[in-house]
């Protein structure tokens, strides 16, 4: 599609900043700032907008938000302000047709996981149910709202999306209990469904929210997984702000003040090591996971989410434990160091991972290192990937992932604002 002439400007400014430092950075700040609009959006008939993930010929409703994140700043451009508009309307087209599912096709084709139980909404590409998933929307709209001044979308759309959303995050409050999803797939990879006739490992009322998988789209271990839960105070919060003075906007701060309890009281532990640190995921039964995956919502993400400041003592302890090899996914080899996922082989780091360990850093040289490594792993190919062998670069996943470029792109502009080049 037609790139706006505003995001042109924007990047050739920038550019222009970065040939001080190094000609391939900038060339690489340049293909994946124009990447998502280059290749992975598209108008529809109905004056939205569908994004592909990449490579894979669906729209996820995380993804998509954190595709175009990047372009928020420029929103005061009518024509980059009706892009973003089109594509929060498409998502919340999305939501109300399931609001368990993660990712859509286009059209009501029935492409996707159809071999998944219970059977797909033509719509739906795959229903794994991710607490993530309806946070994106809500934040893109947040955002979108304050930079550009229209707030038609809060207006008309907003109030049955948030609705619905709060309806489902309640009842998964008491998921064993009282919620309805399942999720089936034949399938030799045991985090690609959900176990326990499809409802997961049994979890106790805590407050939070439950989710069935991870960002990752792996299946979680203990249905409480804390980024999400994180994240989902946070854009309640904005839904409130959003819709205030109505009975929404209360049952909204409720629900943020119950989940916040539940992150304190069951989402805390102490290590021996570490002091306090945030588990991964609970259970409400006193099981937990520690580690971190390089997907967002993260545990190192929590200040760029808005949950923490980068200084919180939780946080920070968090953080130590987090880029240090008691996370069994943090890896250091020949060309890299920093954090991976279950859902890649062993020793593969993501860019995403460490664009938010950038993003969330308080650090100069930290950043200064991870800029480094960001262009020193991208397999001369000028642009970032899904995971990549620490230890030979040219050994990568994803060589179309959008999301990765985006998410680089704000890191890169951050260190600009910071003077760092």
């Amino acid at each position: 599609m037609k790139i706006p002439d505003s995001v042109k400007s924007h990047a050739a400014t920038n550019m222009n900043i970065l040939k001080n430092k190094s000609e391939k950075l900038s060339l690489l700040y340049r293909n994946c700032f124009l990447s998502t609009l280059d290749s992975a959006v598209s108008p529809c008939e109905d004056n939205t907008y569908f994004v592909l993930t990449g490579d894979i010929p669906a729209m996820w409703l995380r993804d998509s938000s954190a595709q175009v994140n990047h372009y928020l700043p420029l929103c005061n451009d009518p024509e980059m302000a009706q892009i973003i508009r089109g594509v929060i309307l498409r998502q919340f087209k999305m939501i109300m047709i399931d609001p368990y599912a993660n990712a859509f096709n286009k059209e009501p084709n029935g492409k996707g996981m159809s071999e998944d139980l219970p059977k797909n909404n033509p719509w739906v590409w795959e229903r794994k149910y991710e607490t993530d998933s309806l946070c994106y929307p809500i934040r893109l709209l947040y955002r979108y709202c304050k930079i550009s001044g229209d707030d038609s979308i809060v207006k008309n759309q907003f109030p049955d999306v948030m609705r619905t959303i709060l309806n489902l995050w309640k009842t998964e409050q008491n998921h064993m209990g009282k919620s309805s999803y399942r999720f089936f797939r034949n399938t030799d990879i045991y985090d690609d469904t959900i176990h326990n006739n499809g409802m997961g490992a049994p979890v106790s009322y805590t407050g939070m929210t439950w989710s069935g998988f991870r960002p990752s789209d792996d299946g979680c271990t203990y249905g409480y997984y804390i980024p999400s839960n994180m994240f989902a105070a946070v854009t309640l919060g904005y839904a409130a702000e959003m819709l205030d003075g109505t009975p929404l906007a209360t049952e909204a701060l409720n629900l943020k003040w119950q989940i916040e309890n539940g992150i304190k009281k069951h989402g805390i532990i102490h290590h021996k090591d570490y002091g306090d640190i945030y588990a991964y995921e609970t259970d409400g039964n006193g099981n937990y996971v520690l580690m971190d995956d390089a997907n967002i919502p993260s545990l190192i993400s929590a200040p760029y989410l808005g949950f923490v400041s980068s200084d919180d003592w939780v946080y920070q302890n968090t953080r130590r434990f987090l880029l240090s090899s008691d996370n069994p996914f943090y890896y250091e080899g020949k060309y890299a160091k920093g954090i991976g996922s279950p859902h890649t082989e062993t020793g593969h780091i993501w860019h995403l991972a460490l664009s938010m360990q950038g993003l969330t850093s308080n650090n100069r040289q930290e950043k200064l290192d991870i800029i480094r490594m960001l262009e020193s792993t991208d397999a001369d190919t000028l642009f970032m990937h899904e995971g990549f062998d620490c230890n030979n670069p040219h050994n990568f996943t994803r060589p179309w992932f959008t999301w990765s470029n985006s998410l680089f792109c704000e890191f890169i502009e951050k260190c600009i604002e910071e003077d760092l080049f």
